[in-house]
């Protein structure tokens, strides 16, 4: 058994409690939200929802791991900050997951492929101490242009403080039935939105380009994550700020990134050659 291997099965092991209790206290949040909706409540949670998944998509993916554009600071720490409100944890720790991911991906060093496990490639690998994330070394091979800026080593540290800003905000001017949908719900389904990205796309779907590694385009996922489930698309040419390649391969952040062109805030877009 490789290094690599053994390293896996003994991180399998253990547990991350904090995690698991986040996880345990939004889910079950999340069933109660059901039981006390509103309008209001609603709008709110579907307008979080999508400003939450385009930051993640436009912000922590296309622009701060893959680069795929460029925009001034102040637009790209908005961005960054929508994505905060998704609550993925830090960037930093997003960004250096999501590289290690492109780096190995469905192989040994994957933090969350299918081949160690659906379950696992969903949702378990959450669930347990990730080393890549807390190993000063990996961060510092994988994201040095994060670690190099404060304000991510701050949002990295602190990352949950732009959601509780939100929530207080929601209690005091929507009340609990607001709180309870634009947070707890809203958060819950997004996180299974982007986990989808890393277990369904690597199991159903159809693959345009023959890449060395199981990804799929799947159109389902792509619609809850605005473009993100044209992945084996994304696998081919990860630096391309646009997934859908086709006409009807919808692809939302790809949209935003578009207006922001045309407002000349985005630049030096890249796409495939």
């Amino acid at each position: 058994m490789s290094e690599t291997n053994r390293t896996t099965n003994e991180q399998k092991t253990s547990v991350n409690w904090p995690t698991l209790a986040f996880l345990v206290l939004f889910h079950l949040a999340s069933v109660a939200a059901l039981f006390f909706w509103s309008w209001p409540a609603v709008i709110t949670a579907a307008v979080l929802f999508g400003i939450g998944s385009m930051g993640i998509g436009m912000g922590w993916h296309r622009l701060l791991t893959h680069r795929g554009y460029k925009v001034p600071k102040v637009v790209e720490y908005f961005l960054i900050i929508c994505g905060s409100l998704a609550l993925e944890g830090g960037p930093i720790q997003w960004a250096t997951t999501h590289r290690i991911h492109h780096a190995h991906t469905d192989e040994n060093g994957d933090p969350h492929t299918p081949r160690d496990g659906r379950w696992w490639s969903h949702v378990g690998w959450v669930l347990v101490p990730p080393p890549q994330v807390l190993d000063q070394s990996q961060l510092q091979r994988y994201a040095p242009d994060l670690l190099g800026q404060r304000f991510y080593r701050w949002l990295n540290r602190f990352y949950y403080v732009p959601l509780i800003m939100l929530a207080v905000g929601l209690l005091a001017f929507g009340g609990w039935r607001v709180m309870l949908w634009g947070v707890f719900l809203r958060v819950t389904l997004g996180l299974h939105s982007t986990w989808l990205v890393n277990s369904a796309t690597h199991i159903w779907g159809k693959r345009r380009f023959a890449t060395r590694d199981d990804s799929r385009n799947n159109w389902w996922v792509a619609l809850l994550t605005f473009g993100e489930g044209w992945h084996n698309n994304h696998h081919a040419y990860p630096r391309s700020a646009r997934h859908g390649l086709a006409w009807y391969e919808i692809d939302v952040n790809w949209w935003g990134i578009r207006v922001m062109q045309f407002l000349h805030l985005a630049k030096g877009v890249k796409l495939i050659a």
